[in-house]
C-alpha cells in the first residue's frame, strides 16, 4: 500500500480524501494556492505545498506545479478530487511518466468518456441507450442555431469537456441558441481549457439518474446501486439521494448493467459514474460518464457501506475488487444537500466573505456506514445519521476564485420519510453567518409535496420558483409553535436583563406574564404561566402550548419542545423580539407588552430606497463585458452587461424599458454587491 498521498485539489474533496487515507495509515501531502493558505485542507493534511496565486488556471489546474509538488514531497499516488484535474488525460499521462499513481481512470477511458461527443459514440457501440444530438464539433453561433433547428428546439448546448454544470445551457429558440453557444464556449475555455461545443435534444419531463460504478484493472466491475439527481439549478445539483423514489428494480438493473458494459468497453478501472436521462415511463438515454469520484458520492456510502475513495486507492495500488455484484446491497435512504455560496433571494447569485459563524449540525453514525467503520462511534438506537462534509471553518474566508459549494450534508435513514425528517431537522440546526447561503431553499424544498412525493423533474426549480425564491410562509401551526416558543424565550431574556441591571429587588413581579407576538402579518395575544421545567403559553381562543427548552439569552440556537414536538429555532436578538429561521422561513418574531403592540401599529412602515433607475451588481465579481453605450434605449429582456463570479457567466438584463445616461463600470473591472454599474431615465 502507498505511504504517502497527494491530493490535487481544495476544499470539501479534500477534507474527504484525508479522512479515508488517514483512517488507511496513509500520510497526505496538500496543495494551495495564495487563497488557501489557511484553508481548512492544508490544516488537516501532514503536509501542505504552496502552489501559486488564487486563480485555478494558475495554480490548481497547472500540471507543472502539481508534478513539482509530488517530486518535492515524495508522494507515491495522486487522488484529484473531482473538478481541476481530476478528468484531464494529459495529467494521468504524465503522472504515468513519473511512475506515480494516479487515483482514478486510465488515461485511454478519461480521453474516451471525458471528450462527451466520443463517449456518446462508444455508449451507442456497446449498448447504452442515447439521447438523440449532433456529434460533431460546432463551429460558430450560426452553425449552432442550423443544427438546433434541425435536432427541434429545445436543445442542450454542452462544453465537450464540461462537468459540474460549467458551459451548459438550455436553448428554446435561435437568439437563445446564439447567446448560449457563446456563453457556454467561454465558460467552458475559462474552466477547462477546452472551448469545443456540441448539442443535443433536451428531454422535457426529465429526471436526472445515475449509476455509480467500480471497477478493479482485473477486469471485475459492479454497481452500487442509484442517486437521483433531478433538483438541480442552472444544471448543476443542489439535493441528490440514494436510491431513487422512481426507479423499479426492473430498470435500476437494465441501468446498472448497461453501465458496467460501459465501463469495460473502456477499460475503466476506479470509481465512476455513469448519468442518464430517464423519462416519465422509466426509458433511460445516456448523457455522459463522469471518470472521477462524484460530488455525491456519500450518498451511495451511507447506503452500502462502501467506501469509495477507499476502493479507489485500492484499486490504484492494483488490488482485485473484494465484493462482487452479489455483494451489493441497499439499506435505507440517504439524502445530500449542497451548501452553496449563493443568495437564494438575490436570485441564488454567488456570495463572498467571512463565516463569523459556522456550525454544523453534530455528525451522528448509523447505518451501513458505521458498519464500514468510516465514521467512529456506536449507532444511536433510532438509526438515522447526519454526515457534514466540508471544507470550511468558523472564521474562514469563502474565496470570490472557486466553486460556491463549501459543504454537504447527508442524512440516512431506515426509510425515505426518515431521511427526511432527518433532513429537516439537521438543516434546522445548522448555523452560517456572513455570508449568503442557500440552506432556506434547501429546507424548503425538504418540506415541498413534489419533493416529498418523490414526483419531481430536473424543472423542478424552474416551474416551483418560476420568479426566484422568495422565503417559505408557514401555516398556522407552525407560527404558533413558534409565536410560543418566542414569547417563553423573550420573558426569560427579560427576567435575566432585570437582574443585570439590579434595577429591580423582585424582577419576576416586573416581567409580565402577557406579551403579543407578532410574525408574518400575524398577531397572536399570549398569556404565559412559567414554572420550573417550562411555561403553559395561552392563545386568546383558548388553546395551550406547553414549551420546555434550556435555551438561554445570548445562544443563538435554540431547541425547543413545544407540546412535546422537538423544533430547532435559529435565534438572532433584535430590538423587541428576535430574528428566527425556521424550515427555510426567515421570520422577525415581536414580542410586546399588550400597551407596546398598541402603539407599534401606530408607526409608519420604512420604505426601501428607490433603485428602479439603477443596474447594481447583484454579487462580487468580474465585469467581462458591457453590452450597451451612454445614450442606448434598451429594451425589457435585452442583456446589459456580462459579470463573472465563482467561474460562472451572468447576464444582466433590463426590466423594462429604458435609455442609459451614465455607465460606471467596464470591462475588467471588479465590483462588489450593489455597486451601480449603469443609470437610466
Amino acid at each position: 500500500m502507498f505511504d504517502k498521498i497527494l491530493i490535487a485539489n481544495r476544499g470539501e474533496i479534500a477534507c474527504r480524501v484525508i479522512k479515508t487515507a488517514r483512517k488507511m495509515g496513509i500520510k497526505t501531502v496538500a496543495v494551495y494556492s495564495d487563497a488557501d493558505a489557511q484553508a481548512l485542507h492544508v490544516q488537516m493534511a501532514d503536509e501542505a505545498i504552496h502552489i501559486g496565486p488564487p486563480p485555478a488556471n494558475q495554480s490548481y489546474i497547472v500540471i507543472d506545479k502539481i508534478m513539482d509538488a509530488i517530486k518535492q514531497s515524495g508522494a507515491q499516488a495522486v487522488h484529484p478530487g473531482y473538478g481541476f484535474l481530476s478528468e484531464n488525460k494529459l495529467f494521468a499521462e504524465a503522472l504515468e511518466a513519473a511512475d506515480v499513481a494516479f487515483i482514478g481512470p486510465p488515461a485511454g477511458a478519461i480521453e474516451s468518456m471525458g471528450d462527451k461527443i466520443t463517449s456518446k459514440k462508444i455508449a451507442q457501440e456497446a449498448g447504452v441507450s442515447t439521447v438523440p444530438g449532433y456529434m460533431g464539433l460546432i463551429e460558430d453561433a450560426e452553425e449552432a442555431v442550423k443544427i438546433s433547428n434541425e435536432i427541434g428546439y429545445p436543445v442542450m448546448i454542452k462544453a465537450s469537456a464540461g462537468g459540474g454544470g460549467k458551459g451548459m445551457r438550455i436553448a428554446w429558440n435561435d437568439d437563445e441558441a446564439r447567446e448560449g453557444f457563446q456563453s457556454s464556449k467561454n465558460e467552458a475555455a475559462n474552466s477547462f481549457g477546452d472551448d469545443r461545443i456540441f448539442i443535443e435534444k433536451f428531454v422535457t419531463q426529465p429526471r436526472h439518474i445515475e449509476i455509480q460504478v467500480l471497477a478493479d484493472q482485473h477486469g471485475n466491475c459492479i454497481y452500487l446501486g442509484e442517486r437521483e439527481c433531478s433538483i438541480q439549478r442552472r444544471n448543476q445539483k443542489v439535493v441528490e439521494e440514494a436510491p431513487s423514489p422512481f426507479l423499479d428494480e426492473a430498470t435500476r438493473k437494465a441501468m446498472g448493467e448497461q453501465s458496467v458494459a460501459l465501463a469495460k468497453a473502456v477499460g475503466y478501472a476506479s470509481a465512476g459514474t455513469v448519468e442518464f436521462i430517464v423519462d416519465g415511463e422509466r426509458n433511460f438515454y445516456f448523457l455522459e460518464m463522469n471518470t472521477r469520484l462524484q460530488v455525491e458520492h456519500p450518498v451511495t456510502e451511507l447506503i452500502t457501506g462502501v467506501d469509495l475513495v477507499e476502493q479507489m486507492i485500492r484499486v490504484a495500488n492494483g488490488e482485485p475488487l473484494t465484493m462482487t455484484q452479489d455483494d451489493v446491497t441497499l439499506t435505507g435512504w440517504a439524502i445530500e444537500n449542497r451548501l452553496y455560496a449563493e443568495d437564494p433571494y438575490r436570485g441564488f447569485l454567488p456570495s463572498i466573505g467571512r463565516l463569523t459563524q459556522y456550525r454544523p449540525p453534530i455528525e451522528v453514525a448509523a447505518g451501513p456506514m458505521a458498519e464500514a467503520g468510516t465514521w467512529h462511534g456506536d449507532a444511536p438506537e433510532g438509526e438515522t445519521a447526519v454526515r457534514n462534509d466540508t471544507g470550511v471553518y468558523e472564521g474562514g474566508e469563502i474565496s470570490m476564485y472557486y466553486d460556491p459549494m463549501i459543504a454537504k450534508l447527508c442524512t440516512w435513514g431506515a426509510d425515505r420519510p426518515a431521511a427526511i425528517e432527518a433532513m429537516r431537522n439537521a438543516l434546522d440546526g445548522f448555523e452560517v453567518e456572513g455570508i449568503g447561503h442557500n440552506l432556506p431553499f434547501v429546507a424548503a424544498v425538504m418540506d415541498h409535496e413534489k419533493f416529498t412525493s418523490g414526483n419531481m423533474t430536473t424543472a423542478f426549480i424552474e416551474e416551483e420558483y418560476p420568479d426566484g425564491f422568495e422565503g417559505v410562509t408557514l401555516d398556522d401551526g407552525q407560527l404558533r409553535q413558534i409565536a410560543a416558543a418566542c414569547v417563553a424565550m423573550h420573558r426569560v431574556a427579560e427576567i435575566r436583563r432585570t437582574r443585570v441591571t439590579g434595577r429591580m429587588d423582585n424582577h419576576t413581579r416586573r416581567v409580565g406574564n402577557n406579551w403579543v407576538a407578532t410574525l408574518q402579518g400575524e398577531e397572536f395575544a399570549v398569556a404565559v404561566a412559567a414554572d420550573q421545567s417550562g411555561a403553559d403559553v395561552s392563545f386568546d381562543d383558548g388553546s395551550v402550548m406547553r414549551v420546555e427548552s434550556d435555551w438561554t439569552p445570548g445562544q443563538t440556537l435554540a431547541r425547543v419542545s413545544v407540546d412535546g414536538a422537538e423544533i430547532a429555532l435559529k435565534v438572532r436578538k433584535i430590538t423587541g423580539g428576535f430574528n428566527i429561521r425556521f424550515r427555510g422561513a426567515d421570520l422577525k418574531v415581536h414580542v410586546r407588552s399588550p400597551r407596546q403592540a398598541e402603539l407599534a401599529k401606530l408607526m409608519p412602515e420604512k420604505l426601501p430606497p428607490d433603485t428602479s433607475k439603477m443596474l447594481l451588481c447583484p454579487m462580487p465579481g468580474l465585469i467581462v463585458k458591457v453590452d450597451v453605450e451612454v445614450g442606448d434605449e434598451v429594451q425589457e429582456g435585452q442583456a446589459l452587461c456580462t459579470v463573472e463570479a465563482m467561474k460562472m457567466e451572468n447576464i444582466l438584463r433590463a426590466e423594462k424599458k429604458a435609455t442609459v445616461t451614465k455607465i460606471n463600470a467596464g470591462a475588467g473591472d471588479s465590483l462588489a454587491v450593489d455597486d451601480v454599474i449603469m443609470e437610466f431615465e
